[in-house]
């Protein structure tokens, strides 16, 4: 019965040492990771914030491509962007907030015209490529040109998705999905409040 007894404290011994063992590392594997999500993060956003030069395509408010140029990235500091822009606009543009579906202003708009960056009026999405996506937000199947948009990779919500962002600020846009329509059968799902439209002046 004793020997029985020993045996028994041993293993349980054993165990909890293989136990705090592994939380240990468990514990340790976490903390390396957040370490190295906060240093991506920090390096992603400081990355953002750096002044140089960037390849956009410009055009005229009738839609009309003008030029390829090499334009000076819009970079401006948090407190600058709050005085220039509307609350939802900065939370969107600024920190990748998202508006509810069917609240914003562009979602249902049907007029002809161009749609502008809210933040620095780069030229983003024009009405020939709008279409009713039935999600309650603006969708387009391509931006106005491939060099005013830019995407990266989004984790957040515990999905992965490709956020869309202006190519001259770094303005959060929205999404951009492969169930859209032909010719790309892409989706760019943006937020109203990022963008600024101006309608095509008839003669």
């Amino acid at each position: 019965m004793s020997h029985h007894k020993v045996n028994t404290g041993e293993s349980s011994s054993k165990l909890n040492r293989r136990t705090f063992l592994l939380s240990s590392v468990s514990a340790a594997a976490g903390l390396a990771l957040w370490a190295w999500r906060r240093s991506s993060l920090v390096e992603a956003a400081a990355a953002k914030n750096q002044p140089g030069e960037v390849t956009i395509v410009q055009f005229s408010d009738a839609g009309v491509r003008l030029k390829k140029a090499r334009v000076a990235k819009v970079v401006k500091t948090e407190e600058e962007w709050q005085k220039l822009l509307t609350p939802a606009a900065f939370n969107i543009t600024r920190h990748a907030g998202t508006e509810f579906a069917y609240s914003g202003k562009y979602w249902d708009l049907h007029d002809k015209g161009i749609y502008r960056c809210i933040c620095c009026d780069n030229a983003l999405f024009s009405s020939d490529t709008k279409f009713e996506s039935g999600t309650g937000w603006p969708s387009f199947w391509a931006p106005i040109a491939a060099e005013n948009v830019k995407t990266s990779s989004d984790l957040s919500l515990g999905m992965e998705r490709d956020a869309v962002s202006c190519t001259q600020c770094d303005a959060h846009l929205g999404h951009v999905f492969d169930d859209g329509p032909k010719p790309t059968h892409l989706r760019y799902c943006m937020n109203s409040a990022s963008m600024r439209f101006v309608a095509a002046k008839t003669a």
